[in-house]
């Protein structure tokens, strides 16, 4: 059985080493933190998770606290003793003391299940912002460029003066181009949550509104039937 895989490695992204033992989750993980531009390495115990930090030096860890072999709470232990690896534990218990201990352990912050992807995400960031400042670029596309360290984005010589969550629902699509977008998705990535209403379509007409203002040429598609896309042409 394979306990851990290594992703091909892109010079200057971020890596993170997932150990978690139910597989389905780890490999759900390791597709979804592959879609936001990490290089992901699995690990399905503790024993070949502190194998793989060793091997791979990973930028950060998410670290299941129920583990066969050692527990999460002993590798965050020796991990802790010859590194400052961000740790962020991922927990079925959302009970204080449990926490607690993960903390002791050395994590730097946790995650209770079942968890919210996005929730995940800001934390990831978070993190990588205390230990890797300005590690991440601008982003761009077309003539587009979006900082998320600033938070500001330009169409060519033209800043957007984009409300926040036109912002994060820019930086969604330009993470990654040509994609279609469903509304569902979108709600779900941008607002955390999934109702019944129309506010994706509001928010896609004003930022596609603020982009043609600001340049020539559409880029921010509807697919009908879909959802929505950004891409140089349909």
């Amino acid at each position: 059985m394979v306990l851990y895989i290594g992703v091909i490695v892109v010079a200057d992204r971020p890596k993170i080493l997932v150990v978690e033992d139910e597989e389905n989750l780890a490999r759900l993980l390791e597709l979804e933190l592959s879609e936001e531009g990490y290089d992901v390495v699995v690990a399905l115990d503790g024993i070949n998770g502190l194998s793989a930090a060793r091997e791979h030096s990973p930028d950060l860890v998410l670290l299941d606290v129920m583990l066969p072999g050692i527990s999460g709470l002993e590798v965050a232990a020796r991990l802790r003793k010859s590194s400052n690896i961000p740790i962020i534990m991922l927990t079925a218990r959302a009970e204080s003391e449990d926490q607690v201990k993960g903390l002791d352990a050395g994590a730097d912050d946790y995650v209770v299940k079942p968890f919210s992807i996005e929730v995940l995400l800001a934390k990831i960031r978070a993190q990588l912002r205390r230990t890797r400042p300005g590690a991440e670029g601008p982003i761009r596309y077309a003539d587009l460029v979006l900082n998320p360290q600033t938070r500001e984005a330009w169409r060519g010589t033209k800043r957007l003066d984009l409300s926040a969550r036109e912002f994060d629902l820019l930086e969604l699509f330009m993470r990654h181009p040509g994609r279609v977008w469903g509304r569902m998705e979108i709600e779900e990535r941008v607002w955390g949550e999934y109702g019944e209403s129309n506010v994706v379509d509001v928010y896609v007409g004003r930022l596609r509104r603020k982009l043609e203002e600001a340049g020539s040429g559409r880029l921010l598609y509807t697919v009908r039937g879909a959802g929505y896309a950004l891409r140089e042409r349909l």
